[in-house]
């Protein structure tokens, strides 16, 4: 299964034209690209959607999310990197 998870995004940077940043999603950081999110900032909550952060979110709306996911065992099952054997862990 492949879902939009929210993370805040941490710091930004643009390279090569592309603008992308740091997200932290509860312990888990990740890459991802911020160009479809032009109003979002540093501490701003975002859905992130296989690497590409397509929405903004408010914090307690991205802390439903986590709870909910976190609770099914799902959390870090879809923020596992595709070459992570260990699945994320």
């Amino acid at each position: 299964m492949c879902l939009a998870i929210p993370g805040k995004i941490l710091d930004e940077q643009v390279s090569n034209g592309i603008r992308s940043g740091r997200v932290q999603f509860g312990g888990i950081t990740r890459e991802a690209c911020l160009d479809f999110v032009p109003e979002a900032s540093v501490g701003d909550y975002v859905l992130v959607h296989v690497g590409f952060a397509i929405s903004r979110v408010d914090r307690d709306e991205a802390e439903r999310t986590y709870a909910l996911l976190e609770s099914m065992g799902m959390l870090e099952e879809e923020l596992a990197q595709p070459d992570d054997p260990a699945g994320g862990r």
